[in-house]
Formats: C-alpha cells, sequence, structure tokens
C-alpha cells in the first residue's frame, strides 16, 4: 500500500522557517520523482518543488525560488523522505501543501499531474 504522509506544518511568523516531512512507503520510492504542491483556500492547487529521483535536478516555483528548498533521503529500505526547508515565509505562502510522487518526472513540475498524493499538512504565516 503506497503512503505519503506530511509532518512538519504549523504556525509561523512572517519571515519564520518551517521544515516539512513526507515519509513515503509501498514502492521503491528510491526510482519516483517527488514533489510538493499547495493548496490555499478559495485557489487552485499550485505546484511549489520537485526533485528527481537521484536529487541531481531540482525545479521550483518562481513565487518560492530563494527561500523554499526540497531535499531527500533515499536511505532507507522501506521508508523514503522527501524535505520541504521554507524561509522567510510570507502570509502568500499559507496553504495545505502536500506531497507527490510519480516515476516520471516532468509528471510533477510540468504537467502536474503525479500518480501518489499525501494528505497534506496545513502551514499558516501570520503577518
Amino acid at each position: 500500500q503506497v503512503q505519503l504522509v506530511e509532518s512538519g506544518g504549523g504556525l509561523v511568523q512572517a519571515g519564520g522557517s518551517l521544515r516539512l516531512s513526507c515519509a513515503a512507503s509501498g514502492r521503491t520510492f528510491s526510482t519516483y520523482a517527488m514533489g510538493w504542491f499547495r493548496q490555499a483556500p478559495g485557489k487552485e492547487r499550485e505546484f511549489v518543488a520537485a526533485i528527481s529521483a537521484s536529487g541531481g535536478r531540482t525545479d521550483y516555483a518562481d513565487s518560492v525560488k530563494g527561500r523554499f528548498t526540497i531535499s531527500r533521503d533515499n536511505d532507507e529500505n522501506t521508508v523514503y523522505m522527501v524535505y520541504l526547508q521554507m524561509n522567510s515565509l510570507k502570509p502568500e505562502d499559507t496553504a495545505v501543501y502536500s506531497c507527490a510522487a510519480d516515476q516520471i518526472y516532468r509528471n510533477i513540475p510540468v504537467t502536474r499531474s503525479p500518480d501518489y498524493w499525501g494528505r497534506g499538512t496545513q502551514v499558516t504565516v501570520s503577518s
């Protein structure tokens, strides 16, 4: 059974930082591209960041470039971790952040239709 479970969300003041984690299990996720999306109330879901299976390629939405960093840990045999370090947070970053996975990299930053999704974690940035 595939599971993507996010954690690390919360309430933070503008200018602060949070680190989101995603624990992936049920597949050999070391061969999967991983990514993060977010959805704010009343808005469509948007792409945030992607990382290739090897970790050698990353892509970011323009709105988060220079502030967010995606990384991954493929060392675990059964649980693979993906992280999103978020710095210099702004109120407009407030959203539910969801982890995603797909065997084809472009399905995350380009077509934005990955096969697997987590349920999400709430990030709230106060002004």
